[in-house]
């Protein structure tokens, strides 16, 4: 007889341009607990589209955990499929709509970086608004991000920055899973207040503010990630 995996799924969705190298530390400090994989956001051309990808080959139940873009995909997963989802943690993310300033802005990067000449991915100039200050002369940290943004490429920064990101308000309130909301305590993109006004709309959610972190809390402090996320698998 086949043996079946004890462990619960849990599927893991990186953010703009990242990875499965996002998640390298959660996928080892949990893989006694969890049967951890790393979705490819990396192609179609919506956030449901996507969403309704991931529902067509993911298991009947599982956990599921969004990191920011990924957040998004989590939140449209909730409102096609509650039922699947066991549990749910939203990492350095949002709910809210966009706005058509955050739309115009991104059409403007999008025709910046369709101009001839090297896609540079995560830049000196960028990096302030994506990990915490005492970071930014952490060499191995700031190579990694990189080198994970230029995996990514110019193709998959266009096409994530193209999808229309929606609220998730009421897709969450209407959840009765236990969820995770995280932050960096120095997350200039998605900040800690708003985490706050996330967690409050679900009376079951656990708030967590990591310390000395900014947007990329995965990467930047693993372990304090980790050991909230394997709290939440256990609830």
């Amino acid at each position: 007889m086949p043996v079946t995996d004890p462990r619960p799924p849990l599927l893991l969705l990186p953010g703009f341009l990242c990875d499965e190298d996002l998640w390298r530390d959660q996928l080892a400090g949990l893989a006694d607990v969890a049967d951890g994989q790393v979705a490819d956001l990396g192609h179609g051309d919506s956030i449901a589209g996507l969403a309704r990808q991931l529902l067509a080959t993911a298991p009947p139940r599982f956990a599921l955990a969004g990191f920011s873009f990924g957040g998004y995909v989590a939140q449209e997963i909730a409102r096609q499929a509650p039922q699947r989802i066991e549990r749910l943690a939203l990492l350095d993310t949002s709910f809210h709509a966009d706005t058509p300033e955050r739309i115009a802005r991104r059409r403007a990067a999008n025709k910046s970086v369709s101009l001839p000449g090297e896609f540079r991915g995560m830049t000196e100039q960028l990096l302030p608004s994506f990990i915490a200050a005492e970071r930014l002369h952490d060499t191995a940290l700031v190579q990694r991000i990189n080198a994970m943004t230029l995996r990514q490429g110019r193709e998959v920064f266009v096409r994530q920055n193209a999808m229309r990101r929606e609220d998730g308000a009421a897709a969450l309130r209407g959840l009765a899973c236990p969820v995770l909301v995280l932050c960096g305590r120095h997350d200039a993109l998605t900040p800690p207040a708003l985490h706050q006004a996330m967690a409050a709309l679900m009376p079951q959610a656990r708030l967590v503010i990591v310390e000395d972190s900014g947007h990329m809390s995965p990467m930047e402090q693993p372990a304090a990630v980790t050991r909230a996320m394997r709290q939440w698998l256990a609830a």
